[in-house]
């Protein structure tokens, strides 16, 4: 049953070489938020998979809300992807870049002059952020997003899907999930607004359909995604009661969009509640795109879910983290490396791109 896991597939209109997708991951390499060659070496090593979603990229200063993340509003940041695009095509692999804009999740201490904190309301995220200059700084209260501050972010996730396009990306990922911008505008915990964008469901996911729909349509339905995470507790958030409801409504009115993926996050392997399986059936029943399942994965269960169950492609986050080889070990039965978690957001080399491969184990 597992060589379903290494059978090809399609996104659109690319040829997958297996089902193996590298999970989105915050990495915070990205010096001056200009993707460099370091980066490069370290999605080039994991090319091995089918797809490669990169870590989480803000559209805009107002979403750099991390230490030494990548942007792609700069004419120095496309060109950095497009090293990396290069490198990844020349493997045989697809790469998606994923657009994440933080809103609450930020500080302005990771953030250039002039920037602000954002979000659907004016309500802090519990808890603390790391900044290069201070160390841990308590999360700032938000400044609440006006009409004019949320056409503003619509246009700058466009601007930085076209930018995509420019530096080689086959198409991008739209960060709905863990806490961040689109999915601040889903949670009624982080949306208190009482305009179109709050309130009831339909409202609550106006902004996240109004960006899908203008990402779509400015570099097309086949190279466009989305990652949702229902039930996820990231960044001070939680389940509601109309959790199924409006996710499954989420689900159909993206089917109508025409995107040509959902990226679903489970987070139970880390601690959060379980994503019923009732909701994954339903989220499925309700878009007929591809499907991927994320989260705590092995190969065994992988081909399950793709043979037996509701999944196309399957994602890794940590192993994908510590195994530069992931698709070969899989594959072979390999034992796998461990992540170093001390070495998860340092900048340099060690714990990034220095993990040895299968022979080099061996």
């Amino acid at each position: 049953m597992s060589e379903i896991l290494f059978s090809e597939t399609r996104i659109g209109s690319r040829n997958i070489k297996n089902r193996i997708v590298m999970a989105p991951m915050t990495r915070s390499r990205a010096l001056n938020n200009v993707p460099n060659e370091l980066m490069a070496e370290y999605y080039g090593q994991r090319s091995g998979m089918g797809l490669i979603i990169t870590e989480g990229t803000a559209p805009s200063p107002n979403g750099l809300g991390y230490a030494r993340i990548p942007g792609i509003w700069l004419q120095t940041q496309i060109a950095g992807w497009k090293r990396i695009t290069e490198l990844v095509h020349e493997n045989g692999s697809v790469i998606f870049l994923q657009i994440m804009h933080t809103g609450r999740v930020g500080h302005p201490e990771n953030m250039p002059q002039g920037s602000d904190v954002l979000g659907p309301s004016a309500v802090a995220a519990k808890g603390e952020i790391f900044t290069d200059t201070s160390g841990l700084m308590p999360l700032p209260v938000p400044r609440e997003m006006n009409l004019s501050d949320i056409r503003r972010a619509r246009d700058e996730f466009v601007r930085a899907a076209e930018n995509a396009m420019e530096a080689g990306f086959d198409g991008v990922e739209l960060h709905g999930a863990n806490g961040y911008l689109l999915d601040q505008f889903l949670q009624p915990d982080s949306n208190r607004r009482i305009d179109i964008y709050g309130g009831s469901v339909e409202n609550r996911c106006r902004f996240v359909l109004e960006v899908a729909s203008s990402v779509s349509e400015a570099v097309g339905k086949d190279r466009t995604g989305i990652r949702l995470s229902p039930y996820g507790v990231s960044n001070d958030v939680s389940a509601f009661p109309e959790t199924e409801e409006q996710y499954v409504y989420l689900a159909s009115e993206i089917n109508r969009i025409g995107l040509v993926y959902i990226h679903l996050v489970n987070h139970s392997s880390m601690g959060a509640p379980e994503v019923p399986m009732e909701t994954v059936e339903k989220i499925r029943k309700a878009f007929r795109g591809k499907l991927i399942l994320c989260g705590g994965y092995d190969a065994e269960r992988a081909a399950y879910d793709l043979m037996e169950g509701p999944a196309d492609l399957i994602a890794f986050g940590r192993p994908a983290i510590a195994n530069p080889d992931l698709a070969l070990r899989l594959e072979s039965g390999a034992a796998l490396n461990i992540p170093d978690r001390s070495t998860f957001y340092t900048p340099g080399e060690k714990g990034y791109t220095d993990y040895p491969f299968l022979n080099h184990a061996e």
